[in-house]
């Protein structure tokens, strides 16, 4: 397994990082893990050389937390690193947030953390940040031992990041950069300014939630015709950890397949050439010719106070606009319900504001609806 150096210290992190946001579940229609199946995933990943395992307070409804900090009893703590994040959006005032804080140790049974991030910052976050005093808080922490390195995870415009780099020190930040979000939502300027300022990359969302692992037959084809033996999704995973300044890659690995597979990726890890980008421009250009939603189902959205399944109803459309499967997407469509479907949004942009894609969910939906009314 590739290993990368934090800053200047002898702690090596591997180049691949478990996210433990879409771990197995025992069920489509729930967020409960399954365990077991889980509990692979983990011991695969750790004994292939997997060191960082990335987890936060709201993911899987609150269950990844006390699943993944036993699920690494095993090993010896110093042997591996885990994150967490503050949801500084879920505390009235920062005697929750001290609450908040002492509750994911308890639930990860830790005494540390070895990276800890301000959870999901964009200008409204970041405000409420500094409101409660949160960063002096997590500083404390960080001087008691219970933070060894403090960074945050990050969702809005280049400007805005800038604001929150220059107000404190920050040991690492994560954003969420593949070769779609490169230009789309300007992830090489936000590259650039960490880089700048000296602050190493954490990479999530390398794969767009799942949708790079396939982005369509012709784009697909582009890949495989370059490189038969690899999946399409290991382009995505090389293009993100290619570049110099990234730590470690997040992936939210689902199955065994997905992790074998990117477990194969960054051992004896091989950056990406000239060659090789040009090879990933082409699929591009090519996929952009489809008129898809840039959902990655991360489900910040959810749940719509009318009951929409945002997501669901995104993918189904996604898979319509690139087969062009007309009566494939009725009918699975219809198998959602009338009450989750996108006619039932009322616009009341509750889900905009929480979208760390900034999609225009409303609008999108009313699209949508009128297309499965035209079919």
């Amino acid at each position: 397994m590739e290993k990368r150096r934090y800053k200047s210290t002898a702690l090596e992190v591997s180049l691949l990082g478990l996210g433990c946001m879409r771990l197995p579940k025992v069920g489509p229609d729930t967020e409960e893990i399954d365990k077991a199946r889980a509990q692979e995933i983990v011991d695969y990943a750790y004994s292939h050389g997997v060191n960082y395992f990335d987890t936060a307070y709201m993911y899987h409804g609150g269950a990844s937390e006390p699943f993944i900090g036993p699920a690494l009893k095993k090993y010896p703590r110093e042997s591996y690193c885990l994150a967490s994040k503050m949801p500084v959006w879920m505390c009235k005032d920062e005697a929750e947030v001290e609450r908040v804080f002492n509750e994911q140790l308890a639930k990860c049974q830790v005494d540390y953390f070895d990276f800890y991030l301000c959870h999901s910052l964009n200008k409204d976050h970041f405000e409420r940040i500094e409101k409660l005093h949160v960063y002096d808080f997590l500083q404390r922490m960080k001087k008691e031992g219970k933070i060894c390195r403090l960074g945050f995870s990050f969702h809005d415009k280049p400007e805005v990041l800038r604001t929150i780099v220059a107000a404190h020190q920050w040991d690492f930040a994560q954003i969420q950069l593949n070769y779609l979000d490169w230009e789309m939502q300007d992830a090489k300027t936000q590259y650039e300014i960490l880089t700048e300022n000296g602050i190493q990359v954490i990479v999530m969302e390398p794969v767009r939630g799942g949708a790079l692992a396939s982005l369509c037959p012709e784009s697909d084809a582009i890949f495989k015709q370059a490189e038969p033996e690899r999946s399409v999704a290991s382009w995505a995973v090389r293009y993100a950890a290619s570049l110099p300044n990234v730590l470690t890659v997040l992936s939210g690995m689902s199955n065994m397949e997905q992790v074998q597979d990117n477990v194969a990726t960054m051992t004896d890890f091989r950056p990406l050439s000239r060659e090789e980008y040009q090879i990933v421009e082409h699929a591009v250009d090519t996929y952009r010719k489809n008129k898809t939603v840039p959902c990655t189902g991360c489900r910040y959205c959810m749940d719509c106070p009318f009951g929409v399944d945002i997501p669901a109803v995104f993918r189904l459309y996604n898979q319509y606009a690139i087969s062009g499967d007309a009566a494939g997407f009725k009918a699975e469509y219809e198998r959602l319900g009338a009450e989750h479907q996108a006619a039932a949004c009322k616009s009341c942009g509750a889900c905009t504001r929480v979208c760390p894609q900034h999609i225009e969910i409303p609008k999108r939906m009313k699209e949508i609806a009128e297309l499965y009314a035209s079919l």
